[in-house]
């Protein structure tokens, strides 16, 4: 059973006045450490009812300061996104016993912004988002393959492929930040940013 040894002890000193920064930050010690997906995260959603639900995305980047992400819109978090405008985020970083959790509202990204992103893509990656109708029941890979040779054969002469109307990036505007550091004897260091007006406070929290 892991002992949670590998790092210092967190204090409120050495993090960065800006949770973002020091999101940004955890995300570099990740990668130096050579983690395969730094920037992987958990995204909770929740549907205009309550139920919950999780699945992993990637981290892309910030904007307007905020972390943000991209999906199909009319896959199930697409939707429950839609319905209920409110998420966590949580990266989990084995190698360095860290973890850090984002609570707060989510927003839509402009199609300009998103559109600017899609084609940053590898090609192959823009006629997935194209293909797939994401959440939708499908009768068999084969059909998804086709559709996918059908993409494949219409933009064979390289020409641009148009973002897809119902795919695009959100952001999540934090209203809390935990930091999580693992410590010997389960007694972990765990200290949040909380807003306080137009800045944050920083709290530790018993573990």
């Amino acid at each position: 059973m892991s002992q949670y040894t590998r790092n210092p002890p967190l204090d409120p000193d050495q993090l960065l006045p800006d949770p973002m920064a020091q999101l940004a930050r955890w995300i570099d010690d990740a990668r130096a450490a050579g983690m395969i997906e730094p920037g992987a995260m958990a995204l909770a959603t929740a549907s205009a009812d309550g139920a919950p639900s999780a699945r992993m995305v990637l981290f892309k980047g910030f904007s307007e300061g905020c972390p943000r992400f991209f999906t199909h819109y009319g896959s199930r978090k697409g939707l429950e996104l839609r319905d209920n405008p409110r998420a966590a985020l949580l990266f989990w970083w084995d190698q360095l016993e860290r973890q850090l959790r984002l609570e707060g509202r989510i927003e839509r990204l402009s199609r300009e912004e998103s559109e600017a992103y899609f084609h940053s893509r590898p090609r192959l990656s823009q006629i997935g988002a194209a293909t797939s109708r994401q959440s939708q029941v499908v009768a068999s890979r084969a059909e998804l393959d086709q559709r996918l040779a059908d993409n494949e054969a219409r933009y064979a002469d390289g020409s641009a492929i148009p973002l897809p109307e119902d795919w695009g990036g959100f952001r999540l505007r934090p209203e809390q930040v935990e930091c999580w550091q693992g410590r010997g004897g389960r007694l972990h260091d765990r200290l949040r940013y909380r807003r306080d007006g137009a800045g944050w406070v920083i709290e530790r929290l018993e573990p």
